[in-house]
């Protein structure tokens, strides 16, 4: 679906040009990341209010003497509509918020996953899946990697998509990654089989979070491995080791076969006509190299000569996941003011929250464990 194909919806009133404006509930980690971009984008992203429990303890520093602190979502919204409300505070809180800014009329950016359980994520739907004021905040479809490869799949390079692996990420965000490289916005009508198993290796993990550990000892470190059947011969392998998003000992790997070749990380191989198999690169322009002056930053992402992902940020010296931050908070505004289809509806991250949710399941009993269809899948 392109922007042409979705016409203006009377969701809000509110005005269709000028910058973004939203309310962030919560201040933890996540929460940062939000009020980052809003620094570094003020002509694009701003930042109308924080919703704290403590308004005396907030660090104003990251936002501004001029930004309202308070305590409570009506009091936010009292002191300047915004766009829409971004909701990052625990699962296991989330719910009652979006659940109050519905009640208020305001669209909702809600953090992964939109509740704790599968009778929370049901109880969502059942409260607030009509109005259709909910996304989901799945940055990862947004990475400058992903979107390049998913350019591909969307241009036909590897024909019909059919299998993704991916060993990068998490849980829900992994399915998220999986049905979006396989071309695949709608969560599916039908079952989902998931067949999980968890082993257990040896393993350094000398970098997490808060940076260098200085462990270079092997500890046990978990594995799980994860095998989607998606229906309509779509299928999906997850494999994460314990903290794999910080210890550099693992690699990143994602691979997309199609029926006429395949992705595997940033190559393609893929048939262009019966004699010939052309084998190429997805290649980033990086700026800010050697004497190149114009700073350190990406540029775009180019395939075989032509540009497939371009950088909608240059300048503001962004990292993968802040370029897909500011990407989704824009695409979120955009949805609030009735002028595109949202980046993750609710529908979309209640069921890859679903499909989750049965990894522990299936890995336990060492059976496969089938996702029937939920009310938002219909």
């Amino acid at each position: 679906m392109t922007d042409d194909d979705v016409q203006p919806s009377p969701r809000t009133s509110m005005n269709t040009d000028g910058p973004i404006r939203y309310t962030v509930v919560g201040t933890g980690w996540r929460s940062q990341f939000f009020l980052c971009i809003a620094r570094a984008l003020p002509d694009t992203h701003v930042v109308a209010s924080v919703v704290t429990r403590d308004p005396d303890a907030f660090d104003r520093t990251t936002v501004g003497e001029h930004v309202p602190v308070v305590s409570g979502l009506e009091r936010a919204i009292a002191a300047g509509r915004p766009d829409f409300v971004i909701v990052s505070v625990p699962r296991a809180v989330a719910p009652e918020i979006i659940r109050e800014s519905v009640r208020l009329g305001v669209p909702v950016l809600t953090e992964t996953p939109p509740a704790a359980d599968i009778d929370g994520l049901r109880a969502l739907w059942q409260d607030v899946g009509e109005q259709e004021l909910v996304q989901v905040a799945e940055q990862y479809p947004s990475y400058p990697g992903h979107a390049a490869r998913r350019a591909l799949v969307e241009q036909g390079v590897i024909g019909t998509p059919h299998d993704v692996q991916v060993s990068s990420t998490h849980d829900y965000h992994a399915v998220a990654l999986i049905r979006s490289l396989l071309g695949s916005r709608a969560p599916g009508s039908g079952p989902v089989a998931v067949t999980a198993h968890r082993s257990e290796f040896p393993l350094a993990d000398p970098q997490d979070r808060g940076g260098w550990t200085g462990q270079a000892d092997p500890v046990p470190s978990g594995q799980l491995r994860v095998h989607l059947d998606l229906g309509d011969g779509r299928t999906g392998l997850h494999d994460f080791t314990d903290n794999q998003w910080h210890n550099p000992l693992r690699h990143r790997r994602v691979v997309v076969r199609g029926s006429l070749g395949e992705i595997s990380d940033d190559r393609a191989v893929h048939l262009v006509d019966p004699r010939t198999v052309v084998d190429s690169e997805l290649v980033r322009r990086q700026i800010g190299v050697d004497l190149d002056l114009d700073g350190a930053d990406l540029d775009h992402i180019q395939f075989e000569g032509r540009v497939v992902w371009r950088n909608p940020w240059v300048g503001a010296r962004f990292m993968d996941d802040e370029i897909a931050t500011a990407t989704l908070l824009h695409e979120t505004g955009r949805w609030a003011r009735g002028l595109t289809a949202g980046p993750y509806p609710l529908r979309e991250g209640l069921q890859d929250a679903a499909v989750a949710l049965a990894f522990a399941e299936s890995a336990a009993t060492g059976t496969t464990v089938t996702v029937a269809p939920e009310a938002w899948t219909a």
